[in-house]
């Protein structure tokens, strides 16, 4: 049974095609989830966002900033190695939902307003990679062949 779930979460039918996606979206993750921990990037880090997220009602909000930074900047590495890809894909699903109801929904669409474009296009690349998988050109591919 174990073994059965770990190939439902490793295997991709989903060919190079994935890499594409998952590269730069894993990128733009990464980046904006080391703004958050580290401050990288011109980001304000940990204790910055967690006022902010206080200030919006997202509290505690140092607890909110570690785990959107840590979603963000983990499961942005784990998309660029193609390591985990759907559970990484769900938790920056869950990311990306918290932040365009949160923050962005009442800006409406655009981002020149700080609207909700960004993050739903995020969002649809973290829910495609949540049903494809990695695809072949990954560490998911490499592990699901060792345990076939």
């Amino acid at each position: 049974m174990a073994t059965s779930i770990v190939n439902k979460i490793l295997s991709s039918n989903a060919g190079i095609a994935a890499l594409a996606l998952r590269v730069p979206v894993g990128i733009i993750f990464a980046a904006h989830g080391a703004q958050k921990l580290f401050g990288w990037f011109g980001g304000y880090g940990l204790a910055g966002t967690g006022g902010w997220m206080d200030s919006i009602g997202l509290s505690p909000g140092i607890v909110m900033a570690f785990l959107a930074g840590a979603a963000e900047f983990f499961g942005g590495i784990a998309l660029v190695l193609g390591l985990l890809t759907r559970p990484a894909a769900l938790a920056l699903s869950i990311a990306m939902v918290v932040a365009i109801v949160a923050v962005h929904l009442p800006n409406g669409m655009f981002m020149s307003n700080n609207g909700y474009e960004f993050g739903l296009a995020l969002l649809a690349a973290s829910v495609s990679l949540l049903f494809s998988g990695a695809g072949k050109a990954s560490v998911d591919n490499l592990l699901a062949k060792r345990f076939n």
